[in-house]
């Protein structure tokens, strides 16, 4: 066998393998020990939009001053981060304690960036759609087929 087309097959095969390769995106999303309710769910909602394009997300939790003696407060959040999104993905790094910040990593079920896909291709077709019929008038009633010299009274004698 020739050494220049076994050097070209072997560098064919490595082209094809990297391209079957997929990159795993990692997001982040950074919250405060003392979240307000409605900023919590905001950041809830990047994390599921996160993980059903199909990537995985860091959350980090970042005290500050006092709140480092309380590092319950930050586990207790990302317990329940976790308890919400169970629907869309699954705790793939439980909640550990790094210097100032706590961390855990989220991960999409199997196939979500899939499902994802064939989601939005279904909705491609039908966005361009438009309403080519023109808007048609309220039905009038018909006018009345009857003069007034129709319903005038015949008080008249008859012979």
């Amino acid at each position: 066998m020739d050494y220049g087309k076994f050097k070209y097959e072997t560098a064919q095969k490595a082209r094809e393998s990297r391209k079957n390769q997929q990159q795993t995106v990692v997001k982040e999303q950074k919250l405060r020990p003392k979240i307000d309710p409605h900023d919590y769910e905001t950041k809830k909602g990047h994390v599921v939009r996160f993980l059903e394009a199909g990537s995985k997300v860091k959350v980090t939790i970042m005290f500050r001053g006092r709140e480092q003696s309380r590092p319950e407060l930050g586990y207790r959040l990302l317990q329940r981060l976790g308890a919400d999104v169970a629907d869309y993905g699954f705790v793939e790094t439980s909640a550990k304690q790094d210097g100032r910040n706590m961390t855990m990593v989220l991960a999409p079920h199997r196939g979500a960036k899939t499902r994802a896909k064939a989601a939005s291709d279904a909705d491609a077709p039908a966005a361009p759609r438009t309403n080519t019929q023109a808007p048609t008038a309220p039905a009038t009633p018909a006018p009345a087929t009857t003069t007034p010299a129709d319903e005038a009274p015949t008080d008249t004698p008859q012979n």
